[in-house]
């Protein structure tokens, strides 16, 4: 007997014999950013008939047909959910909180996930700035003065007219051929260390060897100093020379990069081995 998942999850999950484990949607790096596989974002892009966004913004970038006249707009809202908001906590570590941004881009996998769900295939109600926006804005209050239409939800799945349902494959109208890999970080070590903490977040450890006192205060050292005495965090910047830079990326990585075991610098030996 065998089992044979019919729900589009189960599919998602199996991983075809002589495919590598990174052909799983759990291996990449992250959700939202380009790592070494591939870059998710690209399927949103042409999420709407008629108009092409920016992969990692609401900013239109082409417009078709009757919509050509929404280039440099910005979507602001689909299906009443919004698709910017406003973004409060510290500029630096230890920092009070303030307003950092009044007009921050939500991830488009957590922001449009209810309207795939509710109205992927179908018509839904879009309001786009009045004007050309080159830098991000916040919704206006009552949400007035927006340009408002209609355009049509491309699904994330192709389907088939065989078993009338979803298939485990990206629809083919969201994506061009080589597109999902067009925009990885080339080379890695470039970006790897551009991104600070947040980039890589599934593979790279940040604040290591850490210690909490009775106070609740902690020490530890960012994981790209190149001197762990003082035991102290470095701030991320790549123009600090306290930390591994882009050339000694580039030109020694596998000597400078160590490896974290329990949020410790590892070293053979460690009681840990």
């Amino acid at each position: 007997m065998t089992i044979n998942p019919k729900n589009l999850t189960a599919q998602l999950h199996f991983r075809a014999a002589g495919n590598p484990p990174t052909t799983m949607p759990e291996t990449a790096i992250s959700n939202s950013y380009p790592g070494l596989e591939f870059d998710f974002r690209n399927i949103w892009r042409r999420l709407f008939v008629g108009i092409e966004l920016h992969e990692s913004d609401n900013y239109v970038v082409r417009g078709f047909g009757k919509h050509r006249n929404l280039v440099g707009h910005r979507l602001l809202i689909v299906a009443g959910d919004p698709t910017v908001t406003a973004v409060v906590g510290p500029q630096m570590p230890g920092g009070s909180s303030g307003q950092l941004s009044d007009a921050t881009m939500l991830e488009w996998s957590n922001s449009m996930a209810r309207v795939l769900h509710r109205h992927a295939g179908r018509m839904v109600k879009c309001e786009f700035t009045a004007n050309i926006e080159p830098q991000p804005v916040p919704i206006p209050d009552n949400r007035r003065g927006l340009l408002s239409l209609q355009l049509r939800v491309r699904p994330i799945f192709a389907s088939s007219k065989t078993t009338r349902g979803a298939l485990p494959v990206i629809e083919q109208s969201l994506v061009e051929p080589g597109e999902l890999t067009q925009s990885l970080c080339s080379p890695w070590q470039n970006d790897y260390r551009e991104c600070a903490c947040y980039y890589w977040a599934a593979s790279r450890p940040d604040y290591v060897n850490v210690d909490l006192n009775e106070r609740g205060v902690t020490t530890g050292n960012n994981w790209l100093a190149k001197n762990r005495d003082p035991k102290e965090y470095v701030p991320d910047d790549f123009a600090d020379s306290r930390l591994i830079g882009y050339e000694d990326l580039f030109q020694n990585w596998q000597a400078l990069l160590q490896f974290v075991v329990e949020g410790k610098d590892y070293s053979p030996g460690d009681k840990s081995d």
